[in-house]
């Protein structure tokens, strides 16, 4: 008896063996949209309506895309600069930005 999983979304994203997320067109997933899917997973999965064998399937693209959405904001971080204010109040140049 084959049982047919509801979509969770129309395009649903393709998990290949090199460990990239990517939509259906080949292309690597936006941090919107990876962030949108997740979402989506974590609803799903709050609702108890899956099954173990999809519950586990859920969880473990969840667990990709919460990967990808950090990789995609430490990389921004990494971009981000701070603006080095002089003594005279003017710009005096750029430093990388620090979280710490």
């Amino acid at each position: 008896m084959s049982r047919e999983r509801p979509a969770l979304d129309p395009v649903r994203p393709a998990v290949h063996n090199r460990g990239v997320i990517e939509s259906a067109s080949d292309e690597p997933l936006s941090f919107e949209v990876a962030l949108a899917r997740l979402e989506k997973i974590v609803h799903r999965l709050e609702a108890g309506d899956a099954t173990l064998e999809e519950s586990i399937e859920l969880y473990t693209e969840g667990q990709r895309l919460k990967k990808s959405c950090e990789d995609k904001l430490a990389g921004a971080t990494a971009r981000i600069e701070a603006i080095v204010v002089g003594t005279d109040g003017r710009a005096a140049g750029v430093t990388p930005f620090d979280a710490g």
